[in-house]
Order: structure tokens, then C-alpha cells, then sequence
């Protein structure tokens, strides 16, 4: 099944999520791997970014919650807050899959 996180991140963490952008994205090629479905930042209206949507494929919960938590962003503790929820992808492309 599918697991969405959005977070967003604390005020003025912005030098923190770029130092720490390197661990990030290869923690998600390497570490979650084919389990990541998709992911980018939220942005503000400059274009920097401000959170993160993460979706992972995980058979429970609890794995979608162990991939988030070895995450650096959630290590340096980038985030103010984020939420975890069970997702289902519908549309690619403007397609219904």
C-alpha cells in the first residue's frame, strides 16, 4: 500500500534543508530505493522550498514510518510539523490508472 508524508518545514530552516539536501536525496535513491514512488518540495511564492511530499510503497504503517524517520531531513530535525497517511495514486498524465 501507499503512504503519503507532507511536512513542513520550521521557519528559517531553509539553510538547514539545503546543508543537509545531499544525505536526503541519497538516503531516497538508496535506502527507500523502488519503494519511493514519488517526492519533491513544497514551495513558497520565491520558488525556495518549504516542506516535502514523500510517497513510498510499504506493506504497513509502521515500514512507511521506519522509511520517513531514517530520513536526514527528519534526523536534523528540518520539519514543524508532517503528517503520514495511507494514499492511493489515481490519475498519471490525466489518466485514470
Amino acid at each position: 500500500m501507499q503512504f503519503i508524508l507532507i511536512a513542513q518545514d520550521k521557519a528559517g530552516a531553509l539553510p538547514l534543508r539545503m546543508a543537509t539536501r545531499p544525505a536526503h536525496l541519497a538516503y531516497l535513491e538508496q535506502k527507500i530505493g523502488p519503494n519511493l514512488l514519488f517526492a519533491g518540495p513544497l514551495l513558497d511564492d520565491d520558488g525556495n522550498p518549504k516542506g516535502s511530499v514523500v510517497v513510498v510503497e510499504a506493506e504497513d504503517e509502521a515500514q512507511a514510518r521506519g522509511f520517513y524517520n531514517g530520513d536526514p531531513y527528519m534526523s536534523v530535525g528540518l520539519f514543524a510539523d508532517f503528517s503520514i497517511s495511507r494514499f492511493r495514486h489515481l490519475f498519471t498524465n490525466g489518466k485514470l490508472i
